[in-house]
């Protein structure tokens, strides 16, 4: 029997009069690997910044290795062996490996020397035992994200973390990079390290875990062992109902090409982001994917077609119209509609209310308007339709945006892009950030706006969503494209390979 070395039990938590833990629970033994899984505002994240000591608990039990903690604080956590590695990295871009991992815990040789041979042989030490593959002295700017990962990791074992927490430790990587964190964590377990997964991925839950804890609405609802449950069950769990993410899909009548990008460059202020001569077609009824590591020129590429960012070379058309460098109304009018990446930069406008977010980008049309007068009545009459079809909550057309969940907010954009029956859609993270239960009904959706003869431009950094969803798989890389794959063809792994710049220079039908 394995020991148990943390027990949180009845946990409370409040800020102000918003509950985000009722009665919360989370045991860990030594030497497994426990995940916790929830939707957005499940409490989660809240639970493990308690045990890391950021947030001070409201009510309940802390125990580590046996002892009770009241007066409890980061600094106590640390030194009890607890490490985070959080979703952004903390790491200093211009300093090198080395100095980021010893950066506040220096070795000295004397009371102004630091010494670096002795940090540098210590550190060599753990990449050597848990295969964890960095170079000491690159800096973190010329390293790649899976290896900026592996020096958080080496970061928190210099510290003499037991217990370490990974909050979302997959968002940003390749297929293969995961696999190469999931080889790390097993040998951390091998070794007696105690790991704490917090993730939204039930395959990867599936493959890494020991035991799953589940929370929903602030509570604890279950935890199970690997071997006692699966995705479906672990799913019905966090929402509260079953949950269909996989969708059936109907191959294309491609015909009519309806958005053409021939060979554009378009600037960026990060390098590995300039787009340098891509070249793609979206057709109407098909849905074309574009996957790859954030950061390397989709956001350029969507901001480029949507007349956000300047061309500076190549064609784009719409069928067979020119609309590169046209204002972004221009391109809205014409019949291109756009879910933006950032809902709260540029999806929503949070100081107005779920109606007036609704009808946004056409209020100005007669649809809602009349010669001089928006007419206010059509507004809530389409925004009552529109609120019910979507399952936006609260179904108040009046209530500000700034009070909804992401999910909710998230399905306000879908609604007015959806609704505005545009011939093609680009969707750029249609569904970051938000609970199972919305992503379940946002993919369907767009498979359904498909369905409708409609093209759709899809931009996911969740290589399942992508591979879901879409006809044809373009994989971006350093402002370029890698590789473009049928449905059939993809695969996780080739996919995988291609996002890490594999055969980048193997010529593809465009």
């Amino acid at each position: 029997m394995k020991k148990q070395i943390v027990l949180m039990k009845d946990i409370e938590k409040r800020f102000g009069s918003i509950s985000a833990i009722k009665n919360g629970f989370f045991d860990l033994y030594e030497g497994e690997i426990h995940s916790l899984i929830g939707e957005n505002g499940a409490g989660k994240s809240t639970m493990m910044k308690i045990l890391y000591g950021l947030y001070p608990k409201d009510g309940g039990t802390l125990e580590v290795r046996g002892t009770v903690y009241d007066d409890y604080s980061t600094k106590t956590a640390i030194e009890l062996g607890i490490g985070m590695v959080h979703q952004e990295f903390m790491l200093v871009k211009e300093m090198t490996v080395l100095e980021n991992i010893i950066l506040g815990f220096e070795p000295k040789k004397s009371m102004d020397r630091i010494d670096f041979a002795k940090a540098k042989e210590s550190i060599e030490e753990y990449i050597e035992k848990y295969n964890l593959d960095v170079q000491v002295n690159k800096k973190i700017q010329d390293i790649s994200v899976g290896e900026a990962q592996r020096v958080e990791i080496i970061k928190t074992l210099y510290r003499g973390v037991d217990i370490l927490i990974l909050d979302e430790p997959t968002a940003v990587l390749t297929p293969q990079e995961t696999e190469k964190l999931f080889v790390i964590l097993e040998n951390l377990k091998n070794n007696g390290k105690s790991i704490i997964f917090i993730s939204h991925k039930l395959n990867e839950v599936m493959k890494i875990s020991d035991r799953i804890t589940v929370m929903r609405q602030s509570k604890h609802i279950n935890t199970v062992a690997k071997n006692e449950t699966n995705p479906v069950e672990l799913a019905k769990m966090m929402v509260g109902r079953e949950v269909f993410l996989n969708i059936e899909k109907t191959k294309p009548q491609v015909e009519e090409t309806l958005l053409k990008v021939d060979d554009i460059y378009v600037s960026s202020e990060r390098e590995l982001a300039k787009i340098r001569g891509i070249s793609f077609e979206v057709k109407r009824g098909e849905i074309v994917g574009i996957a790859g590591v954030d950061g390397n020129g989709q956001s350029e590429l969507i901001e480029a077609i949507t007349g956000i960012r300047e061309v500076e070379k190549g064609n784009i058309t719409f069928k067979g119209k020119d609309i590169k460098n046209k204002t972004v109304k221009t391109i809205r009018d014409i019949g291109i509609s756009h879910i933006p990446e950032d809902r709260n930069k540029r999806g929503l406008n949070r100081d107005m209310n779920i109606e007036e977010n609704l009808v946004a980008t056409r209020f100005y049309k007669k649809e809602f308007s009349g010669k001089i007068l928006l007419d206010y009545k059509k507004i809530r009459n389409y925004a009552v339709e529109a609120i019910k079809k979507f399952d936006i909550r609260p179904d108040n057309p009046e209530i500000s945006t700034k009070s909804l969940s992401g999910g909710n907010a998230q399905k306000i954009i879908v609604a007015r892009e959806l609704g505005s029956e545009s011939d093609l859609l680009i969707a750029s993270q249609p569904t970051r950030g938000i609970d199972i239960g919305s992503i379940e009904f946002i993919r369907k959706n767009i498979n359904e706006y498909k369905s409708r003869g409609k093209g759709i431009l899809l931009v996911s950094a969740e290589l399942e969503e992508v591979m879901s969803l879409s006809d044809r798989i373009i994989v971006m890389y350093e402002g370029g494209i890698a590789g473009i794959l049928s449905a059939e063809e993809a695969t996780e792994e080739n996919v995988g390979f291609l996002m890490t710049g594999g055969n980048k220079a193997h010529e593809y039908e465009k």
